[in-house]
């Protein structure tokens, strides 16, 4: 059964970060979606984690509900998670981060380790190499903007069922927009690139590593390395592609599930 979170937001120097709060009694694990999603990407993990977790996802800078931001550093969005934690009022927290939001958690875990009781990296590389054009580049043709909501999906194009869901409608009422700003998503991605070990061996809490053995992002051969180089790192693999939550649901959740039992 799917869990209807309550959508919340706080205000960070005049911009709205918007997150999803599922609920319940359970102890709070913070989930960190990747690029072109949302905090609604873990409406099902949220229902296969509870009434143990209460998942608390925010739409990160520039995503979903949330406002777009100067700069996609990580800088800026761990910013924002220390932010969103105060918050809540949060003190230690369990992180689940997928591809972007993986390296968002490792570096959390990394430069904040007394939030951090411990973490989950969807898939997220500790080396993303910068082979020239962003992989993302090809939103930059998708308009940010349309009048209607079916122009904004004829110019996605192929790519129109998956943002689909997404569109929002302008709050001013003259069209409708995308769930993340193009030039920004490159921008973001672009700056996720590159060395990112120091922080991955830095911290010490206890990590699951769950990964796609099919990924695009995270070869196996770095995957294996990632886990036997940091102590107290949990490997985990599924025969799924980058997108390891959504192609096995029911897999994905029973690996969490485990870990988290034994914190």
């Amino acid at each position: 059964m799917s869990v209807q979170p309550a959508r919340n937001a706080l205000t960070l120097d005049g911009r709205v970060l918007s997150y999803l709060d599922f609920g319940g009694t359970g102890r709070p694990l913070l989930a960190l979606h990747g690029h072109l999603s949302e905090g609604s990407s873990f409406t099902d993990l949220a229902a296969a984690l509870g009434p143990d977790w209460r998942v608390i996802a925010p739409d990160q800078r520039g995503h979903g509900d949330s406002d777009r931001a100067g700069d996609y550093t990580r800088d800026g969005y761990l910013a924002d998670l220390i932010a969103l934690l105060a918050h809540l009022g949060t003190e230690r927290t369990v992180v689940l981060g997928h591809s972007l939001g993986g390296v968002n958690a490792f570096h959390l875990a990394a430069e904040h380790p007394s939030l951090v009781e411990a973490f989950i990296n969807v898939d997220a590389p500790a080396d993303l190499p910068d082979h020239g054009a962003s992989p993302l580049a090809f939103v930059l043709g998708f308009p940010y903007t349309a009048a209607t909501r079916d122009e904004l999906l004829a110019a996605c194009g192929p790519m129109a069922p998956a943002v689909a869901p997404g569109l929002r409608p302008l709050a001013d009422g003259t069209g409708w927009r995308l769930p993340f700003h193009p030039q920004d998503t490159v921008d973001s991605e672009t700056l996720v690139h590159g060395d990112h070990w120091k922080q991955w061996l830095t911290s010490t809490c206890p990590a699951l590593l769950l990964h796609g053995l099919r990924s695009q992002a995270l070869p196996t051969p770095q995957a294996l390395a990632m886990a036997e180089r940091r102590p107290t790192t949990a490997y985990r693999a599924l025969d799924t592609d980058h997108f390891v939550l959504q192609a096995d649901p029911q897999g994905s959740a029973a690996l969490v599930r485990e870990f988290l039992a034994g914190l």
